[in-house]
């Protein structure tokens, strides 16, 4: 791979697109509807790209035809991951979180819109619904969830409220949730709070976080030397995850403060690259407001 050099992408798109020229074997973690993955093929890489989503898998391949190898599961999964590593990539693309064409669809149920249900299941035919969770986790697990993925203050009252409601009315559609928030927080809740609630249900469901982490070291050594990592987090706990892994490995040493003698690896696994987050300018967040919480952060490893 072309180690880049002077980078300067004023944009988060540019960015991605800057970070990819000179890859030769690049892998798409998350294809979704297949933009990254055309836009790695168009560089002049070889993409392998997966995503746990059977439409995404079909809109991708139906893009690119035989120009990538598009494989459905998830790139935490231990196979997936064994394929990776095959692949030798001197690229790997996450873009975390849910894709337009999930929100926009009714029926995968992510949204918060009338009467849509509760599903949020980015592989349908796996785990748990949303609807599911709601209706059977106890208020403690509840309560995490809000308070981890949501920073819900009241998280504790919300699942209260979830579990006094679900003993005389089932959990089946986005109505149902929204109006146990209205009911525990407050009438004055609105979109911003929905998005927020529905987003850390949806992490729950899919096992995002747990998943990132420990797919993330998994992915750092399939890369080649030089090669390189690229995550765009849209939540501020999966970007303070990538954040610290990403300093950790470029640290010298790793052994606790008072350790009188090194006796870790003694040396960085590479360098954090580009060196500052890019985030999306006024102009990308104008034309797509879903990307304004996006965070691109990067990795590059040593060379042999």
């Amino acid at each position: 791979m072309t180690v880049q050099s002077g980078f300067h992408a004023p944009v988060l798109a540019e960015a991605v697109g800057e970070l990819a020229v000179g890859s030769r074997r690049a892998v798409d973690g998350t294809a979704g509807g297949g933009g990254h993955t055309e836009m790695l093929r168009d560089a002049g890489a070889l993409v392998l790209a997966v995503d746990r989503d059977p439409e995404a898998v079909a809109a991708t391949r139906a893009r690119l035809g035989a120009a990538a190898s598009v494989r459905q599961g998830t790139f935490a999964d231990p196979a997936m991951l064994a394929e990776i590593r095959a692949f030798q990539p001197d690229l790997v693309l996450l873009d975390l979180g849910v894709s337009s064409r999930q929100l926009d669809t009714d029926a995968r149920g992510f949204s918060f819109r009338r009467d849509v249900p509760l599903d949020m299941r980015m592989d349908p035919t796996g785990s748990p619904t949303a609807a599911g969770l709601l209706n059977r986790l106890p208020e403690s697990d509840l309560a995490r969830v809000f308070r981890e993925f949501a920073d819900e203050p009241r998280a504790r009252r919300l699942a209260r409220a979830i579990v006094a409601r679900r003993a005389r009315h089932a959990f089946t559609v986005s109505d149902d949730l929204v109006a146990a928030i209205r009911g525990a927080l407050g009438p004055r809740t609105g979109p911003a709070d929905f998005a927020r609630l529905f987003q850390a249900l949806r992490m729950e469901v899919n096992q995002e976080p747990t998943q990132l982490e420990r797919a993330l070291p998994a992915l750092r050594d399939a890369l080649v030397p030089a090669g390189r990592l690229l995550v765009i987090a849209y939540h501020s706990g999966e970007d303070r995850l990538v954040k610290h892994a990403f300093r950790e490995w470029a640290r010298t040493c790793i052994c606790p403060p008072r350790q009188p003698v090194c006796i870790c690896r003694g040396r960085p696994l590479g360098t954090v690259d580009p060196h500052r987050p890019v985030r999306p300018a006024p102009a990308e967040t104008a034309a797509n407001p879903r990307a304004r919480s996006a965070t691109l952060r990067g990795f590059r490893m040593a060379d042999a």
